[in-house]
């Protein structure tokens, strides 16, 4: 059985400590799951820009593309998150023709969200990548976390959980308003 794409709201980018490494938090609205993507540092500055309202005097890389997609006479429909393999999101836009062009996860993001097209995620990936916020900040009792050691990218239990633990932490300090205004400065 296929079951439909998941419509998600991107809550926004931030940067996860120690690491610094930038991440870009979708969730579903219907469950309040939340599917984490690390992305690179100009896909998460284009998204967050974006996100806060600010134009630059010239074109981004993703305001370009989604301008090319209008001049060849179509549209960016959606964004689709297709798959995630060993901690890689794969993603791909959907076009008004009906072409899907394969993408980075947070390049059709940064596109979808200029286009005001939705950001969508395969049912599969929900249930990979997904956490649920409660069980993110409190693992089950039996010390199983449901979170697949091909989505985090990190191999043995002992790093998984350490990852995982860090991960709780940004969770216990954000809320979804951190997002709206662009979050607390970063010092």
């Amino acid at each position: 059985m296929n079951l439909p794409d998941i419509e998600m709201t991107v809550l926004g980018v931030r940067v996860e400590l120690p690491g610094n490494q930038p991440l870009v938090l979708l969730q579903d609205p219907g469950t309040g799951t939340l599917v984490p993507i690390w992305i690179g540092a100009p896909e998460a500055s284009a998204i967050a820009l974006w996100q806060q309202g600010i134009t630059p005097p010239r074109p981004m890389t993703h305001d370009l593309l989604v301008e090319i997609v209008a001049a060849a006479g179509t549209t960016v429909e959606a964004a689709r998150i297709s798959a995630v393999e060993e901690a890689v999101f794969h993603a791909e836009l959907v076009l008004g023709n009906g072409a899907r062009v394969d993408a980075r996860a947070s390049d059709a993001i940064a596109c979808a969200l200029r286009a005001e097209a939705p950001v969508l995620c395969a049912p599969e990936v929900l249930e990979a990548a997904g956490l649920d916020p409660e069980q993110a900040q409190d693992p089950d009792e039996d010390g199983e976390d449901g979170v697949d050691e091909a989505v985090t990218g990190v191999a043995g239990t002992a790093e998984r959980d350490a990852e995982l633990n860090r991960f709780r932490e940004f969770l216990d300090t954000v809320d979804p308003e951190d997002f709206a205004d662009g979050g607390p400065s970063q010092s």
